[in-house]
């Protein structure tokens, strides 16, 4: 029985991922490190399928690392669907010896898109193939068709390009899986893809807080509220499944969010996002407050002890409530045009700096279906990079430049909303900020760098002098001819 791919761990994404490959006519071997787990999936599977010819088989069991790639066909694809980190380079050492030149090994996984630089490079040696892949759609995506973001080794793309697409999402009939770019390029992408996702969910919680605490909204008008918004700009995925998860009633006919502890959970991307903005001088903004609000949510005990010791004044809220609320919109709307705009902006300088040559509008591209993010204005982001690849900024685009337009007034008005009823909205707010930031011709800086040469000598530059050109003055008259050196990032 020979395979056309073989795939490593069976836990959910795995899983998924197996059967969406048999269901387009592919031979996947399985295996995983826990006995029985592959023998009783392909089991389960051949049932399913009434399938009592081993041979018919398309999920086939495997007990060993060697028999997985006996029963792969030539040059031997492996996918990994494990934990990222130290277990990618378990197997990647087990394989190693048993796989000959010109294969591939693929890791489907959220490493490190470092990580992923160096296996590229270290099989690269060794005459074998290294793709580095970012899968996005949960569960539901892995089986149906998920956003798949692959990079690394170019070499083996020829030979994965049938299966990879053949099981990506389609929109428009178009697949959801291009090459990204070499190295870890597939998996940087899908660390800022989980950054921007990351950035998403707190803007909608920031919503919702503002319509339940601040407006008094219950849970039947939020989902309301959410369903009609999912049906214009804002329609998206995570605007879909948040009007069904106001509608979810528990067991005793309560609605169901309002019993989950508030306290969020994280696995690492968004984090990485944020240090790689920082290392490359990107104002990330609104998804590094998003982390941090995450952060800030797990300090459970410490906020409720805050909560008694630092009361809130209760304002009411006595305005247009539906004018409101159509501003909350319009401020959800913005700030996560905003989002977008920096993780691109970030993947443009990340492309110049470890010389991914990515392409924005493919990427857009991709993440039109299948992935969480995926959401209705993609297809605008796509073609502002079809009118102009170079472009330095979405928000210099005309669709951007118009839509900010439309959505500045009801987004100052929702944050000033949060502010007088002292509801938090670190991102809504981050977001403004760096949209005044960025459009002003003149920021304070100025004083600033007068502040750092006064304390450190650390120079500046005149506005009637050429850039590149750097003073010090002696402040105090006390002080000496030496300058500190400077850098900028």
């Amino acid at each position: 029985m020979i395979a056309d791919i073989g795939l490593i761990g069976l836990a959910v994404m795995g899983k998924n991922l197996a059967m969406n490959i048999r269901d387009h006519g592919f031979k996947v071997a399985v295996f995983e490190y826990v006995e029985g787990i592959a023998d009783d999936f392909s089991e389960t599977q051949a049932k399913i399928e009434k399938i009592d010819d081993p041979e018919e088989l398309h999920i086939i069991s495997t007990h060993s690392l060697k028999e997985l790639v006996d029963n792969l066909q030539s040059p031997r694809v492996v996918f990994m669907m494990v934990r990222a980190g130290d277990v990618v380079d378990f197997y990647i050492d087990q394989l190693i010896p048993l796989l000959s030149e010109g294969d591939i090994i693929v890791d489907g996984g959220n490493s490190l898109f470092t990580d992923t630089n160096r296996r590229v490079a270290r099989l690269n040696e060794k005459g074998l193939n290294f793709i580095g892949m970012g899968v996005s759609g949960g569960e539901h995506g892995a089986h149906y068709g998920a956003s798949m973001m692959p990079g690394g080794n170019h070499a083996a793309w020829k030979t994965v390009k049938p299966i990879f697409q053949a099981i990506s999402a389609k929109v428009d009939g178009e697949p959801c899986c291009h090459w990204v770019g070499d190295n870890g390029a597939g998996h940087y992408v899908k660390m800022v893809h989980n950054g921007i996702e990351y950035g998403d969910m707190q803007l909608i919680c920031e919503a919702y807080q503002l319509l339940s605490e601040g407006l008094g909204l219950n849970n039947e008008e939020l989902h309301s509220v959410f369903t009609q918004w999912n049906q214009g700009e804002l329609s998206s995925y995570l605007i879909e499944i948040t009007a069904d998860i106001f509608a979810h009633k528990d067991a005793d006919g309560l609605p169901l969010v309002e019993k989950i502890l508030d306290t969020a959970g994280q696995k690492g991307t968004g984090k990485w996002t944020g240090i790689n903005a920082l290392d490359l001088g990107m104002p990330l903004t609104l998804i590094g407050e998003a982390v941090f609000a995450r952060c800030l949510s797990s300090q459970k005990d410490e906020r409720v002890h805050a909560a008694a010791r630092l009361p809130k004044k209760k304002v009411p809220f006595t305005g247009d409530k539906a004018a409101m609320i159509h501003a909350i919109g319009d401020a959800l709307y913005a700030a996560k045009l905003i989002s977008y705009a920096q993780g691109f902006r970030l993947m443009r300088e990340a492309s110049k700096e470890y010389h991914f040559a990515l392409n924005y509008g493919d990427i857009a591209l991709m993440w039109r279906g299948g992935c969480i993010i995926r959401s209705q204005f993609l297809n605008k982001i796509k073609q502002a990079y079809n009118k102009n690849p170079d472009l330095e900024n979405l928000l210099l685009d005309d669709f951007f430049v118009a839509a900010m337009e439309k959505a500045e007034a009801g987004w100052r008005q929702a944050v000033i909303l949060g502010i007088e009823l002292s509801i938090p909205t670190p991102t809504f707010s981050s977001a403004l900020a760096y949209y005044d930031g960025y459009r002003s011709e003149k920021l304070p800086a100025n004083l600033l760098q007068a502040q750092r040469d006064y304390f450190g000598a650390h120079t500046y530059e005149r506005v009637d002098k050429p850039r590149g050109e750097f003073f010090h003055t002696d402040w105090t008259g006390e002080g000496g001819d030496a300058s500190a050196t400077t850098y900028t990032v």
